[in-house]
């Protein structure tokens, strides 16, 4: 007898687990998406790289608790769309 493998999570037999990202991280990662770089989006909310890369070290981290982790800038990207927090208008 052959087994079936447990679904991968997020898959279309698991709903989708969305980490709770702060009204802060959520600014953050809608004007870093939408922007150049880190550094047009720290000069624009007029805030330090570090504090843009802390930001999203925090929000990459809360993605990986919930089992969705993300490597780059396109991987927020997709999880942003998925979850409902930017559209592709806004971009």
């Amino acid at each position: 007898m052959t087994s079936v493998p447990d679904p991968l999570p997020g898959s279309a037999g698991e709903p989708q687990r969305r980490p709770t990202l702060t009204p802060r991280e959520l600014e953050i990662l809608r004007l870093w998406l939408r922007s150049e770089s880190k550094t047009v989006a720290a000069a624009d909310l007029g805030i330090s790289l570090g504090t843009i890369n802390t930001h999203l070290i925090r929000i990459r981290a809360k993605y990986a608790a919930a089992g969705r982790p993300v490597a780059d800038k396109s991987g927020l990207l997709i999880r942003a769309l998925q979850d409902g927090l930017v559209s592709l208008a806004e971009l």
